[in-house]
Formats: C-alpha cells, sequence, structure tokens
C-alpha cells in the first residue's frame, strides 16, 4: 500500500507539471518528424558545369539527375563554382578531359563524380583513365566526412553545453535567492544582465577555446583558414548560448523544466546547421535555418576551417551572431520585469 501512495504522489505530481506531460509528448514528436522530413528528402542533385564542351559530346550526356549549366568563359565557371553555386565543372584540355570540383563536402564530390560517370560518353570519364585530371578548389580527395562535419559539430558542441551550464547556474541564482537580493538593491536591470553575461562569459570564452583547439590540433580536425577567426566564432556563438541559457531559465521553476528546453531549442537546430544536406530537406522547412544562431555559425566555422576563407566572406555570419545576443540580452532585461519593476 505505501509503494502504491508512492506511485500515486508521483503521477500527480508529473499530472500537476503541465509543462512536463506536454514535453513528454510533444519533444520526441518534433524529433521524430525532423529526422523524417531530413532522411526522406529528396536526393541530392549535384550542380554541374560545362565549358566549352563541344556539341558531338554535348548531345550524347544524359542531362538526367543534374543540374547542368554550360560555359563558354572558364573564368565564369570558376566564379560560381567559388560562390558555390557549382559543386564542379567539366572541360577538355588538350582532348583530356578535367574535373575541378569544389571539394569542401566528399559526398557532393561523390555524387559530381558518378553523375560524370554514369551521364557522359562512355570511355570519357571512369576510374581506370590514367589521365583523368581532378582538381579541388577547397580541400582534395583526402578531405573525409570528419573533416566536413567537425566543423558544425564543434560549434553544435559549444552552443549545447554553455546554453546548459549557463541556464543551470542562472536558474540556481534566481531559486536561492541571490537574484532576488539583486533585484533589490539599486542595480538596473541591464547592469544584472551584463554583469552575469561577463562573469559567465570569462567561463564560456574558456571552455571554447579549450574545444576549439583540442579539435583542431589534437583530433586533426582541418583547418585551412586562421585559427583566430574559429575562436572569435566560438566566443560569439558562446556568448549567444549564453544569453539564450540566461533568458529560457526565467521561464523554468527547477533544473528538469530548464532540460526541458533542450529538446526543443537546441536540438532541432543540428537539423539546419548543415550537418544535413539544406538542399535535399522540404522546402516549406528549410525556412527555418536562418532563425537559428547555429546556422551562422556552423557556417562561418566550414568557411574558415574547411574552404580557408576570411573576414570578407564571414562577416555576415559574424553579424548575425551578434545580433542574436544583443536580442537575448535584451529580451533578458525585459524579462526580468517578472521579478521586479524599475
Amino acid at each position: 500500500m505505501r509503494v502504491i501512495a508512492l506511485v500515486i504522489r508521483i503521477l500527480r505530481q508529473i499530472v500537476r507539471d503541465k509543462r512536463t506531460m506536454g514535453l513528454l509528448i510533444f519533444a520526441p514528436i518534433l524529433v521524430l518528424t525532423m529526422m523524417h522530413l531530413v532522411f526522406n528528402g529528396d536526393d541530392y542533385v549535384p550542380k554541374i558545369g560545362l565549358v566549352n564542351i563541344s556539341e558531338v559530346i554535348t548531345d550524347q550526356i544524359s542531362f538526367e539527375n543534374a543540374i547542368i549549366s554550360e560555359y563558354s568563359n572558364v573564368n565564369e565557371a570558376k566564379k560560381d563554382l567559388a560562390n558555390q553555386d557549382l559543386d564542379g565543372y567539366l572541360m577538355f584540355e588538350k582532348q583530356t578531359p578535367a574535373i575541378f570540383l569544389e571539394g569542401s563536402d566528399p559526398a557532393v564530390n561523390g555524387s559530381v563524380l558518378q553523375w560524370l560517370q554514369t551521364s557522359l560518353p562512355a570511355g570519357q570519364i571512369n576510374d581506370s583513365n590514367a589521365n583523368l585530371k581532378i582538381d579541388y578548389l577547397h580541400g582534395s580527395s583526402k578531405l573525409g566526412q570528419f573533416d566536413y562535419f567537425g566543423p558544425v559539430l564543434l560549434g553544435f558542441f559549444v552552443f549545447f553545453f554553455v546554453f546548459l551550464i549557463a541556464g543551470v547556474s542562472f536558474l540556481r541564482e534566481r531559486t536561492t535567492g541571490t537574484l532576488e537580493r539583486l533585484l533589490s538593491s539599486p542595480l538596473r536591470r541591464w547592469e544584472i544582465v551584463i554583469g552575469y553575461v561577463l562573469g559567465f562569459g570569462i567561463f564560456a570564452t574558456i571552455q571554447s577555446t579549450i574545444i576549439a583547439a583540442y579539435a583542431i590540433y589534437v583530433l586533426g580536425m582541418a583547418m585551412e583558414g586562421a585559427f583566430a577567426y574559429v575562436l572569435l566564432i566560438t566566443l560569439l556563438l558562446s556568448l549567444t548560448a549564453l544569453t539564450l541559457g540566461i533568458l529560457l531559465s526565467a521561464f523554468a521553476n527547477n533544473e528538469l523544466q530548464m532540460m526541458q528546453f533542450i529538446p526543443v531549442i537546441v536540438i532541432p537546430q543540428i537539423f539546419f546547421s548543415g550537418l544535413f544536406n539544406l538542399e535535399t530537406i522540404s522546402k516549406w522547412l528549410s525556412w527555418i535555418g536562418p532563425f537559428t544562431p547555429l546556422f551562422y555559425a556552423a557556417d562561418a566555422l566550414r568557411n574558415v576551417m574547411v574552404r580557408g576563407y576570411g573576414w570578407g566572406d564571414i562577416y555576415i555570419d559574424i553579424l548575425a551572431l551578434i545580433g542574436f545576443s544583443i536580442l537575448f540580452m535584451t529580451l533578458n532585461i525585459l524579462a526580468l520585469r517578472k521579478y521586479r519593476k524599475i
């Protein structure tokens, strides 16, 4: 009977917590739906350019299962390749086929080569052709999946752990009465928010620096650009995760409720970060990506680490991360009205 009474008490406690009840059902459905839409999306269609290909060969090419663009000028093809409007282009140099790949995604490289082998006239492109020339704009044939996915995973883990630690820590500040005492002091809301952000930010800075350095210099993750840019991106991502974690902790009453935000706020972002090819995701769903911080952080990290780009190619992502941080800090200041009117 005592066991039954304990069971009844636990069940009543869960039923009274409407948020827990909702997430027990809603969170798994959300994640499963995301996975269904991602893994059951369309197959990736490579974007391929043909540069000065004769009509004799062009008439024999099967244009199915690829987006084909024809160029009369190789410089235009190179420009589109650099802008990622092409995955690769084909041309003939002294009757010898030459393939130029964008190169940053090994899976896309494989799709391009497979299409070329199956769609071009027999004997033009095949693995045994000793004269076949393959050049890479970024990376090389040795570039592995870990090198391509590594920047996304680096950004995700930095974001996840900073979000979790900041949210739980700020929640404890509130539940132990520390925040209440600060609110009763002459400190203004913006001063409290800035103080907490700077305080937690020091540890977030140390954490993101160690994680980035370990991934690159110990695990050997691809690193074509400047480490300073990687550090800047991870620091801004940490700041975004920090301010978001503090913001959401204001709407949680305990650690369990703080953890409940993870499957709704954090995990869905990984589907739009570039870990999965966004071009294969349903069009009506892919628009969510630009509204998530990890979308910009992963793009910037990949541009620096895999493609070796500099400030001119990542500044928009940097500004987006700064914008998210400012937005979340502003919302934090407004959220403190829940506890004190100034």
